[in-house]
């Protein structure tokens, strides 16, 4: 089972930019440990812009995404180099995977990415993965890596994600704001955390934060996976974390029984639409697990194709997601037939809107 372990941007560069050498030097020499004991291990780092901006001698993180993408350009090699040579001192070998956004929200890149992935590992290789930001849009990015790595954890089917950032884990309160916080050390149910304020805090080059760490820890966990958010500045973290020793604040896995595909559809497919339904509908898809048939619609909203990713919703909960099998200009034409209305019109149609086995409650 693979281990999954994401570095922040706060792990891998200090506030002016500056590689945290000591840091990727203590991490990489457990990873690399790790990797040699014969734990498949997948590092996922933040840092490629920082990097880039460092070398470039900017003065301060662009805006504009012409120039981020040029500044990420710059850095993704340079600091891939430092992982590999880390890792190889550790008698491990590495190899650059660049994902975006997109390949993990198409279904056969998707798959396709979790073969070359799985190869690498079964060759005993470290894939080292970031974001492609040269040529990711502002409206397609994964956000921050937080929740790239919990799309590989879940991809790989991983036993463990560790995320490791520059705290000691999920505090009551934000530590930075009041000195009576304290650490949470075990959450069995992440929506433990909503009345709590939990910091966005990060690090000058950085996304993400607590918030979007807490979040992909949910993503993960709900998946199945347990998730330890830790510090990855005292050294042996990693390995502690990766020991099952107490480290952080650790996420417990919560049983999902989904299939691959219904994993990937709830989490990496990106919704296109809405499909309103009527609460004879709506019952019959959470109690029956059945397919969604047009009769029950009600109303269509967005604009979405046959094989997109559609949000089922009444006026006033979301039922689920899934994968529509009309566009949504056919759907229109066909809310609330029944199925043989429905074959008349278009007798090549598939009976339902969406079927039971592209469906996915929220």
């Amino acid at each position: 089972m693979t281990l999954v372990v994401k570095l922040g941007s706060s792990i891998v560069s200090a506030d002016d930019g500056s590689l945290r050498t000591d840091v990727l030097d203590s991490v990489c020499s457990q990873a690399a440990a790790l990797a040699r004991a014969g734990e498949p291990l997948v590092m996922v780092t933040s840092g490629s812009i920082a990097r880039g901006i460092r070398l470039l001698g900017l003065e301060a993180r662009p805006r504009a995404i012409d120039e981020l993408q040029a500044a990420s350009a710059v850095g993704q090699g340079s600091l891939f180099r430092e992982y590999e040579t880390r890792l190889e001192a550790g008698e491990a070998a590495a190899a650059q995977v660049l994902l975006t956004a997109n390949d993990v929200a198409n279904r056969t890149t998707y798959v396709n990415a979790r073969q070359t992935l799985r190869r690498l590992l079964d060759w005993g290789v470290v894939p080292v993965i970031n974001e492609n930001d040269t040529t990711a849009t502002d409206e397609i990015t994964f956000g921050d890596n937080d929740f790239l790595a919990a799309q590989v954890a879940i991809m790989l089917e991983a036993r463990l994600l560790v995320l490791l950032t520059n705290t000691d884990g999920v505090f009551t309160a934000d530590p930075s704001r009041d000195s009576s916080a304290k650490l949470i050390e075990d959450v069995r149910q992440p929506a433990d955390l909503d009345s709590m304020e939990i910091g966005d805090r990060t690090s000058v080059f950085g996304t993400g934060g607590m918030r979007s760490k807490v979040a992909a820890a949910g993503m993960a966990s709900g998946s199945g996976i347990e998730v330890r958010i830790c510090n990855g500045t005292v050294d042996g973290t990693l390995a502690l974390a990766a020991a099952g020793a107490a480290a952080g604040t650790a996420f417990r896995a919560l049983s999902s029984g989904e299939p691959a595909f219904k994993q990937w559809l709830r989490h990496a497919k990106p919704v296109a639409g809405r499909i309103v339904v009527d609460e004879g509908a709506a019952r019959v898809l959470r109690s029956r697990g059945s397919s969604l048939l047009p009769v029950g619609v009600t109303a269509i909203d967005g604009s979405f194709e046959a094989g997109d990713a559609v949000e089922v919703v009444t006026t006033d909960a979301v039922i689920g997601k899934g994968i529509a099998n009309y566009s949504a200009a056919e759907a229109e034409r066909i809310k609330g037939m029944k199925s043989a209305e429905v074959l008349e019109l278009m007798p090549q149609a598939a009976e339902e809107l969406i079927h039971r086995d592209q469906f996915v409650l929220a």
